[in-house]
């Protein structure tokens, strides 16, 4: 595997304003009107920046995560966060965390996701976020700002984490959708990680071509919006647009049992292999390796070490040899 081209890892502070308790089970048949007999059910702190911290943990890395928490679930959530040891700072509100619902269907395979509205924010709480973030900005370093907003805070949330990253030096990567995203990339950042329907949305057509693919993202980097917009088209793999040029990479050969957290996983293969001092395209062979890891687990599991660093090691094998990136 590539060494780091530095000793010391860069800082990474990552914040979620709507967090989920994550909960998981299956059963055989999905029917209306009928009382389903599920499994056991597994429960797993959720939501796009806390889950980048997570993972970079288990890769080896570290995270300070910022969130938000409230009422019971709030509490429970907590809880989970400490048992991972996951350096965090917890902004207390009024309404209770939501809660997320994924149900495998045994005898299809299928699988159903109910995502919850999130508690309304005030303006003191999600001003204290903003607060939270200035005063722990880690400067050279990165700022990942992941997830929906709740209702009470502004769409231009996420471009005023930017704004705070340029002032204090740091590098803001987002990953959102809808007028949250917008705003972020009028304000600029350093990267963008939008899923194909999310970037077809921002730029009023479906993406069904490479060709099409290709120009979206690359007219973000064009225009100022991202230095770096890393695309992912689920099975069909990713591209990375930069200054520098497009990369686009295929997505490993596995057995795909649960797409829960897969976006997130591949921000933090991203973002902790940059932290590491990795070339650009080393870490994208990275984040699509911690992707396809995270499909490889049931439910809500995140990806396992093991499986990143073997299927880092085969795309980096791959590209030395003239590979898939182009």
């Amino acid at each position: 595997m590539e060494a780091p081209t530095s000793m010391a890892m860069q800082p990474i502070l990552t914040l979620t304003v709507n967090p989920a308790l994550d909960i998981s089970t299956s059963t055989g048949q999905v029917m209306s009107g009928h009382k389903l007999r599920c499994s056991t059910s597994r429960v797993d702190p959720g939501g796009g920046g806390v889950n980048v911290a997570r993972v970079v943990q288990r890769l080896g890395g570290r995270a300070l995560a910022v969130y938000t928490a409230g009422g019971p679930t709030g509490e429970a959530y907590r809880r989970l966060i400490e048992a991972e040891r996951i350096p965090a700072l917890v902004v207390p509100v009024a309404g209770s965390t939501r809660e997320d619902f994924t149900v495998d269907e045994t005898t299809t395979g299928k699988q159903f996701r109910f995502v919850l509205e999130g508690p309304e924010l005030s303006e003191p709480e999600w001003r204290l976020c903003l607060a939270l973030v200035a005063d722990s900005l880690p400067v050279g370093g990165y700022v990942v700002a992941s997830g929906s907003l709740p209702p009470g805070v502004p769409e231009d949330f996420y471009a005023q984490v930017a704004r705070l990253a340029r002032l204090y030096g740091a590098r803001c990567i987002v990953d959102t959708s809808g007028p949250a995203l917008a705003e972020a990339l009028a304000e600029g950042v350093f990267l963008v990680k939008p899923s194909r329907r999310e970037l077809g949305l921002h730029v009023g057509t479906a993406l069904t071509s490479e060709e099409s693919q290709v120009e979206a993202a690359a007219a973000l980097v064009a225009d100022g919006s991202a230095e770096h917009v890393a695309l992912t088209l689920g099975g069909e793999g990713a591209v990375l647009a930069s200054k520098s040029g497009i990369l686009r990479l295929a997505v490993p050969q596995v057995q795909v049992r649960s797409t829960v957290g897969a976006g997130d996983s591949f921000l933090a293969g991203f973002v902790l292999r940059l932290a590491q001092g990795r070339t650009l395209e080393s870490s994208f062979r990275a984040a699509v390796a911690a992707g396809s890891a995270t499909v490889m687990t049931p439910a809500t599991e995140l990806c396992r070490r093991d499986d990143v660093e073997r299927l880092e090691a085969d795309l980096n094998s791959r590209a030395v040899d003239g590979g898939t990136l182009l």
